[in-house]
Order: C-alpha cells, then structure tokens, then sequence
C-alpha cells in the first residue's frame, strides 16, 4: 500500500499576501532559429524553493538569464519582486539585482581576486567601508565553511570549494531570491552532495525563496527528502514518509514548461518525456 506523504510545515508562515518574488508570463524567446522557450509560466512565492529539471539544451540557464534580466523576452513577461523587468532599463534593473543572489554554472570567479574580493565584489562596487566589507565576508565564508579561505586566490581552491565561494557571493546581500545554475555541474557525488547540503542550509535557515536548476535527479531527491539540523550543523533525512513541502518542480521539454508541481505528481506523471527523464 503507497503511504501518502506527510506535510513538513515550514518553521515561519509565509506572509500572507505576499506576491511572489519571480513570476514568468506567458514568457518565449529565440535566437535566430526556434524558440528557445514557448510561452512559459510559473511563480516562485516567498518561502518557496522550485526545482527546474531537464537534459541540456532544454532553455533552463536561458531561463535564468530572464529571470536576472541578463536577457529580455521576445513575448511575455518577467516580474521580479512584483516589478516587470521585462523592458526595463539597465540602471533601473541594478536596483532589483541587489536584491537578487545568483550563483553562476561553474562558479564564475575572477581569477586575479582573492576569494575576500571575489565574495565582496558587488560591496567593493558600491563602496562599502572595508571593515564592514570583510565583517560581512568573513560570515559569508563561515556559512559555507571556508573561512580559512579569506586571502587566497581561487586557483588554489578545489572545485567543490570554488563553488561553495560562488554560494557565498550569492549570499553576502542577503538576497530576497536566489537562482542556481547548475550548482553541482561537473563536480564528483561527494563533493555534490556538499554543494546540496549548503542549498539545503540556506533553504532552512534563511529560507529565501529560490529557483535551482539541475540535470541530477538525486539533487533533487535529496533537497526534498532532507532537512538542516541547525543544532547539529548537518543536513540530515526527514523521518521516513515525508518531504519539504515548500521544494516543487518544474520541467521543460522542446521550450515548453511540461510539469509545474509536487513530487507525488512528478512520480506519477503520464507524460512520457517525464517518465523517460525519471527513468
């Protein structure tokens, strides 16, 4: 007999009211061939994590550049924070970007900084002072465990540890929404599993709403089956039978949004690029 799985209530009630921080509207977009992505829709509501799965080549980093305002939609619209950015001019969308972390596939750090600099890039740009600069880094690093890191340069990180300063950066305005590219991308299991058990974290602790894509499944299984023990300092399995309530899914096929739900939905589903993807 199949147990129905059991509801995890998030620790803070989402406010009531809020709009969501990201919502796609009927969004599509090609580049001097076929659509890339065909009139998408969905949210991202505060509190919510969504998890956007799919081989390569399906739209999903596309997907994220529209969501920063990195591109514009050719249909459709993109609001972020309730604002549409869809035209929105370039000064205007910093404002919004400030309140947005992203951590980029591969990490995307500059060599020539060090990892102080690196995490402190957009603070250094708005001049922050210093010793609020590296107050800040410091307990960036210390979330992802690698405050030891402070005054080296990236090239004598290893990947796992580049990407985990990446999640820092992400992290050093606090953001209000969160966007993942790939995060584990090329990286070994164990050192992806780090790399989910710091989302995990952020997830639980800071509880940002965030849109994460991936190409790994057992990324996925593992957010919506693990919780933070903060008290402990690990990411440990919920008890047996249920799950995060607050991680959903999303899938893209051919640039269509395919699936928009639960993980129970997601198991059953009929469709059969699902099925193969699942399989």
């Amino acid at each position: 007999m199949t147990t129905t799985p059991t509801i995890v209530p998030k620790k803070q009630h989402l406010p009531e009211g809020a709009g969501p921080a990201l919502a796609f509207r009927d969004v599509s977009i090609a580049f001097a061939g076929p659509p890339v992505l065909q009139e998408v829709s969905f949210t991202v509501a505060p509190g919510e994590t969504r998890v956007l799965l799919g081989p390569a080549g399906v739209g999903k980093s596309v997907l994220l550049k529209l969501a920063n305002g990195l591109l514009r939609p050719d249909k459709g619209s993109v609001s972020l924070f309730g604002e549409d950015i869809s035209h929105m001019r370039e000064e205007d969308l910093f404002t919004l970007r400030t309140r947005t972390g992203m951590v980029f596939q591969e990490g995307a750090l500059f060599d020539s900084l060090t990892v102080r600099d690196n995490v402190a890039y957009q603070l250094i740009q708005e001049r922050v002072d210093d010793a609020e600069i590296d107050t800040r880094v410091r307990e960036a690093l210390r979330f992802v465990g690698l405050e030891e890191t402070f005054s080296l340069l990236p090239s004598s990180l290893s990947g796992g540890m580049r990407r985990r300063v990446a999640i820092a950066r992400a992290l050093i305005h606090k953001p209000e929404l969160l966007l993942y590219d790939s995060p584990t991308g090329g990286l070994d299991p164990v050192t992806s599993t780090t790399i989910i058990e710091l989302i995990v974290k952020q997830r639980d602790v800071y509880r940002t709403p965030s849109l994460m894509v991936t190409h790994r499944l057992q990324d996925a299984f593992t957010m919506i089956s693990h919780r933070y023990n903060e008290a402990e300092g690990r990411m440990e399995p919920l008890p047996k039978g249920e799950i995060d309530v607050n991680t959903t899914f999303l899938m893209l096929s051919e640039g269509r949004l395919i699936f928009d739900g639960s993980l129970s939905d997601l198991v059953s589903s009929p469709d059969p690029f699902v099925r193969e993807f699942l399989e």
